[in-house]
């Protein structure tokens, strides 16, 4: 299997300020329960500054406290941002949920994760797409 590199224009730093400005939840797709695993990190990281997450989880009933849903679109709230902690192909099946659901503002694909197509497509219908780096290392380097 080949890394595929990222050849989207994504946000410069002031954008990505604006963007944590905005958002207010966050779904995070693949939230563990396991707290020695990154995605734990980094939702109960952007959960201690303030943000509401969703956790999307095939399992467990709460993860850090909040209900998990099985998918993006059981969430019955408005979702400003989804932060995905899944592999590359499954990308482009969320984002199909993420323009289903609607009211989405941010496609965020995590550090190490690239899908050029799905974040193409996210920016095509009017989304914020990123990818391939962390929202808590963004947050902590740009949110002081």
């Amino acid at each position: 299997m080949e890394c595929e590199i990222s050849n989207i224009k994504m946000p410069d730093d002031a954008g990505i300020q604006d963007i944590f400005s905005m958002c207010k939840s966050i779904a995070i797709i693949g939230l563990s329960p396991d707290p020695t695993k990154d995605s734990h990190k980094v939702a109960r990281y952007l959960q201690e500054k303030g943000f509401k997450i969703y956790p999307v989880y095939p399992k467990e009933e709460t993860i850090l406290g909040e209900k998990v849903y099985r998918s993006l679109l059981d969430i019955p709230e408005q979702v400003d941002m989804v932060d995905m902690f899944r592999k590359p192909e499954i990308a482009n099946g969320l984002l199909e949920e993420v323009l289903q659901k609607g009211g989405v503002k941010v496609f965020w694909l995590q550090l190490g994760i690239v899908n050029n197509d799905a974040c193409e497509k996210a920016k095509a219908h009017g989304l914020i797409a990123i990818q391939n780096r962390c929202t808590k290392v963004e947050y902590e380097r740009l949110m002081k």
